[in-house]
């Protein structure tokens, strides 16, 4: 089983300003909670008990001030006598623990880092789920994308969610080339025509200990300067495969939703209250 999942939520949101200026992109509202919390709660429902979050070295951290109990607010729904919203005031269950690392936004950059730094300061040897933090998989009637891909990787695997979409729209992702329900690739923003498939990858995995080890000396052996690349985590799947592992792709029946951009954000708060 399963208990342990990574979550990104550190960096500018540059994407999204001016308003992450002042609000964490994770935390920008979809419907009546943060973007994060959607893929926090999915977690949950799966079995997840430590929620390993990489944060930003930026004070107050608002993820954090959401996570923790408000005594005063607790208090003062109490003495006005609406116990009734006690709950949905408390935002994690007593026996869920989320730990946090910081990581610099001036240091290395890309999707490898912050799991090579939970990986590093938390000596996990253990499969993990690892969810970037502004997006999530809508599913209210079904199996949540975490249960989904436990499902696939089974008891020794990797796994890769795989969102459908229309193959006109493929361009703009990361687009999975798959044999036997297992990844050979992700093909980056390919032409339609050229696309193995049209199910792209969203960043949701399963990950072996053997996989975050490789993760981990990618990222330690690399330098790579600001203006160079990314420390980009398909580079190290990619020779994870490559060299034997099994990466299990997990069609999802859920709806993909992304609050990267204002397009996204709004299209997400539509579908969560029920206008698309």
């Amino acid at each position: 089983m399963i208990t342990k999942a990574i979550i990104p939520v550190a960096g500018w949101g540059t994407r999204r300003l001016p308003i992450t200026k002042i609000i964490e992109k994770s935390m920008l509202p979809v419907g009546n909670r943060p973007l994060v919390d959607y893929s926090v709660q999915d977690l949950i429902k799966a079995g997840v008990k430590d929620i390993y979050m990489v944060i930003s070295n930026v004070e107050p951290c608002q993820v954090q001030e959401f996570y923790k109990d408000n005594l005063a607010l607790n208090q003062y729904l109490i003495d006005r006598g609406k116990e009734d919203r006690l709950k949905l005031a408390k935002t994690l269950p007593d026996d869920v623990t989320i730990h946090y690392t910081v990581q610099d936004p001036a240091g290395k950059y890309g999707t490898a880092v912050p799991i090579a730094m939970v990986v590093e300061e938390y000596s996990i040897n253990e499969p993990v789920l690892v969810f970037m933090g502004d997006d999530f998989i809508w599913n209210p009637d079904g199996e949540s994308a975490a249960e989904t891909l436990i499902k696939a990787a089974g008891d020794k695997d990797s796994a890769i969610l795989g969102v459908e979409i229309p193959k006109e729209k493929v361009e703009k992702y990361g687009v999975l080339s798959a044999k036997d329900g297992k990844l050979v690739e992700v093909v980056e923003k390919p032409a339609p025509e050229d696309a193995p498939s049209n199910l792209i990858n969203v960043s949701k995995y399963i990950m072996t200990p053997d996989l975050l080890k490789r993760i981990v000396k990618y990222v330690a052996e690399n330098d790579f300067g600001p203006k160079d690349q990314e420390y980009m985590v398909t580079d190290p799947i990619d020779e994870y495969i490559k060299e034997g592992g099994v990466m299990k792709v997990a069609p999802t029946t859920g709806e993909y939703l992304d609050g990267g951009s204002v397009e996204g954000w709004l299209h997400a708060n539509n579908v969560v209250c029920g206008k698309e």
